[in-house]
C-alpha cells in the first residue's frame, strides 16, 4: 500500500507540473519555435522535476531501492494510463495514430524521459542508501 501511495503522489506531482508546462508549450513556445524544438526544450525540465520530486518523496517515504523501483514502475504505469486516456480521448486518436503522429526525434526523447521518470526514485534511493 505504501508503494502505491508513493507512486500515486509521484505521478500526480509530475503530471501536474507537466500539464502546466504543456499548456505553456502549446500556447506560446510551439508557435515561436515549432513543435519539435518546444518538446525537446521541455524534456530536460521535466526530467529535472522528476528527479527533484523523486528525491524528496523517496526521502519522505524512506524507500529502499527495491521499493523505489516498484514505485517508479507503478508511477510510470499511472502516467502512461493518464496520458493515453487524455491524449487519445481529447484528440480522438487510436494508439497507432498517436504513435504515428509523434515526431521521431522528440518521440525518442520522450521515451527516454519516461525511462528516467521511472528510474529517478531508484537513483534517489540508491544515493540515500550510500549516505546512510
Amino acid at each position: 500500500m505504501r508503494i502505491a501511495v508513493f507512486a500515486a503522489v509521484y505521478f500526480v506531482a509530475v503530471f501536474a507540473v507537466g500539464f502546466a508546462l504543456g499548456v505553456v508549450r502549446v500556447a506560446w513556445v510551439v508557435p515561436a519555435v515549432g513543435e519539435r524544438i518546444a518538446e525537446l526544450a521541455e524534456m530536460p525540465v521535466m526530467v529535472a522535476i522528476s528527479g527533484v520530486l523523486a528525491w524528496w518523496l523517496v526521502r519522505r517515504w524512506r524507500l529502499g531501492v527495491r521499493a523505489a523501483f516498484a514505485g517508479g514502475a507503478l508511477g510510470l504505469l499511472f502516467l502512461l494510463c493518464a496520458e493515453f486516456t487524455l491524449v487519445l480521448g481529447v484528440r480522438g486518436l487510436t494508439l497507432q495514430q498517436y504513435v504515428a503522429s509523434r515526431d521521431p526525434v522528440a518521440g525518442v526523447a520522450y521515451v527516454t524521459a519516461l525511462c528516467l521518470f521511472m528510474l529517478a526514485p531508484v537513483a534517489a534511493a540508491w544515493c540515500s542508501r550510500e549516505r546512510a
